[in-house]
């Protein structure tokens, strides 16, 4: 498609916060030719970069993030920056400062959030990839809404460098694609250390624990636990047999802290927000508003630039990071982390997969849960364990509820993107 085409077909969706008419192939590469768009919130030179907020409206990005950097090196054509929920805050893309991303299944429902541009991006064919971060399920929450493969990889196997902070420590950078094949090769293209960002590993830093052997565990209490839909759990009972049939190795296996991943997620992120997004002050850079004095210069930038949902984070993480509330609430969710990613990593010792649904429902409709953010919460419950362990988690088409796509996911121990991969190429017939 041409900048104009994506244009006219983009009228309905909103994909896209900017169409690049300067869209141009860097080269030959091992991605030359491929069309990619890029989530609102990685820095791409002389271009703009809003992380979906009025606080960076007009921000223009100084330099490349570094997977910007390797996409172009790789010969890429980037068509353009993707809409998204402000700072990455939400699960719908409902929260952009920009307007609502439609479901190009059916534009009168969500595309999923955070990442829900490039979702619908890639799922709506105008572009074949996308790059986008996955904070608590932000890549692969909008892949299952809009049947596409949204990969999450391990913390630190992509740098952060250049992509405008959330969570420090659960961010990642990740891939949106048709294919698993494309997952790997755009994710092969993408990784690798990163002297400018400290918490990036090489990839010898997990050395496998154990071979492939196809085996899968199901945390069968909670897949069954209150709040799926039936058409969630029929597809998949459904994707457990397809596994089966294709070789696969079903255990049912007891993860008893996995229920405590959604409340230390929504402990950890908005204390880390909160921090993350002091910065935004209205001194350095993006919006200013004047005050009568100095400090109310501060208060009326950050009033006029964040949005509800970012403010309301922004207020959460600082109570739970206050005074006689630290020790209670933030405190306690970093040693229940611990117990999580434990009890994770002891589980890949006896299987190659953890397999859940991606999401508990399919894409509800536009506004449909807005005045709610607990019931908006509660969409993330079967994908926030991958970040708060760190370890890689991809969502894979798996059929329909009606004409609306729905996704399993498959999790897997640190460093082991090449179980996924295997099973996700077996499982979709690549």
């Amino acid at each position: 498609m041409t900048p104009e085409e994506i244009k006219i077909k983009d009228k309905d969706i909103h994909a896209f916060l900017e169409v690049f008419d300067d869209a141009k192939s860097y080269g030959n590469g091992i991605l030359s030719g491929k069309k990619i768009s890029i989530k609102d919130n990685m820095l791409f030179s002389s271009h703009k970069a809003s992380a979906g907020s009025k606080m960076l409206e007009n921000f223009t990005a100084p330099y490349d993030a570094t997977v910007v950097k390797k996409i172009k090196e790789a010969g890429v054509i980037i068509v353009g920056r993707t809409n998204m929920d402000e700072f990455a805050m939400g699960s719908s893309t409902e929260n952009s400062a920009y307007g609502v991303t439609k479901n190009p299944h059916d534009v009168g429902r969500v595309a999923g959030g955070t990442s829900g541009g490039a979702a619908a991006s890639v799922a709506s064919g105008m572009c074949d990839m996308a790059l986008g971060s996955d904070t608590g399920g932000s890549i692969r929450q909008p892949a299952a809404f809009c049947g596409v493969v949204g990969l999450k990889p391990t913390y630190g196997r992509v740098s952060r460098n250049g992509l405008i902070s959330y969570v420090s420590s659960f961010d990642q950078i990740g891939t949106v694609t048709k294919t698993v094949s494309d997952a790997e090769l755009l994710y092969n293209v993408i990784k690798g250390q990163d002297p400018l960002d400290s918490t990036t590993i090489s990839d010898d830093t997990y050395k496998p624990s154990r071979k492939f052997l196809k085996v899968i565990g199901i945390p069968k209490k909670f897949v069954e636990s209150e709040g799926i839909s039936d058409e969630v759990r029929n597809n998949f009972a459904e994707a457990v047999e397809k596994f089966k049939s294709l070789g696969y190795k079903i255990k049912e296996v007891e993860l008893p802290n996995l229920k405590y991943a959604l409340p230390v997620y929504y402990i950890i992120a908005p204390a880390e927000a909160s921090s993350n997004l002091a910065r935004f002050d209205g001194v350095k850079y993006g919006l200013h508003k004047e005050g009568i004095d100095g400090i109310d210069d501060y208060f009326e930038t950050r009033g006029a630039g964040f949005g509800r949902e970012v403010r309301r984070r922004i207020i959460l993480g600082t109570y739970v990071l206050s005074s006689g509330y630290y020790d209670e609430y933030y405190g306690k969710a970093v040693a229940a982390r611990r117990l999580i990613t434990a009890e994770l990593r002891s589980l890949f010792e006896e299987v190659d997969m953890m397999l859940t649904p991606t999401t508990p429902s399919p894409a509800w409709k536009v506004g449909e849960k807005s005045k709610s953010p607990l019931e908006m919460y509660l969409e993330d419950i079967f994908t926030v364990h991958a970040n708060i362990s760190g370890c890689p988690a991809i969502s894979l088409p798996s059929g329909l509820a009606g004409k609306l796509p729905l996704g399993i996911e498959l999790t897997a121990d640190l460093g082991r993107e090449d179980n996924l991969f295997a099973a996700g190429k077996d499982f979709m017939g690549e």
